[in-house]
């Protein structure tokens, strides 16, 4: 039986600081993954620091935002034939060591992504503690996502991802642009994919700085608010479904 083949994608923006040591961590964690790191339009270095720590470099020529670049990140898995895929951000707040808990699910076949929760925790553990910006849009899309697609979701901003071939054929054919995880979750209920969450640590962030404010916290809420209310309402979730029913 041939070996199941997995690939670790890694978008990045001006985080040459922090790249290395992702890139250094998902090989330690295990030396045969492959790794790509999708260059959203850096001026920083961060393709050429990627690239000396033995990761696959693609640079997109301008910033495409973090939706387009995720979705660059599995067109290039789904391409090359990839059985599994994890999604690290490149700031370095995912811990590669963590890995192993997303794919337990994968290997028992019991969900198609599996997502890392800050929040997923036992009653009693302490998970994560983000900002007081990210935390009020964190509670109130997992309330939003959870009574949309009747299933409890605790973290639907995390890009902490393990996914198996479905999954990256669906997020190769669409991905949400802005702030795209938590459509994404949407778009995951709608395709009928299994969904599961695991509880991750995560480590705070050592290099750079949030772009999130409490500001662009409350912009960001209605935006994606009205983008999944439209969502649910279409009856095919990519145009090519409707397509294929005609």
């Amino acid at each position: 039986m041939s070996a199941v083949r997995t690939i670790a994608i890694v978008p990045a923006r001006n985080e040459s600081a922090a790249i290395g040591a992702v890139v250094d961590g998902i090989r330690a964690f295990d030396p045969s993954f492959d790794v790509v790191v999708v260059d959203d339009g850096s001026s920083d270095g961060t393709a050429e620091a990627a690239a000396r720590h033995g990761a696959a470099v693609v640079s997109l020529p301008f910033n495409l935002g973090i939706g387009g670049a995720v979705q660059t990140g599995f067109q290039y898995a789904l391409a090359r034939g990839y059985d599994r895929a994890v999604r690290l951000d490149g700031d370095g707040q995912h811990d590669p060591g963590e890995i192993a808990k997303l794919l337990v699910p994968l290997e028992r076949d019991e969900a198609d992504i599996v997502t890392g929760s800050r929040f997923a925790f036992e009653s009693g553990e302490a998970g994560h503690r983000p900002a007081l910006a990210r935390r009020v849009g964190i509670a109130f899309f997992a309330k939003l996502v959870s009574l949309l697609t009747r299933q409890r979701v605790t973290d639907t901003t995390s890009g902490f991802q393990a996914l198996n071939h479905h999954g990256i054929e669906l997020f190769a054919r669409d991905y949400p642009n802005d702030y795209p995880e938590v459509e994404a979750t949407v778009l995951v209920h709608k395709h009928r994919l299994r969904l599961m969450e695991v509880p991750v640590r995560m480590r705070d962030r050592e290099h750079g700085q949030s772009s999130i404010t409490f500001v662009r916290s409350i912009y960001y809420m209605l935006k994606v608010t009205l983008a999944l209310l439209v969502a649910m309402c279409r009856k095919y979730a990519l145009p090519e479904d409707a397509k294929a029913r005609t």
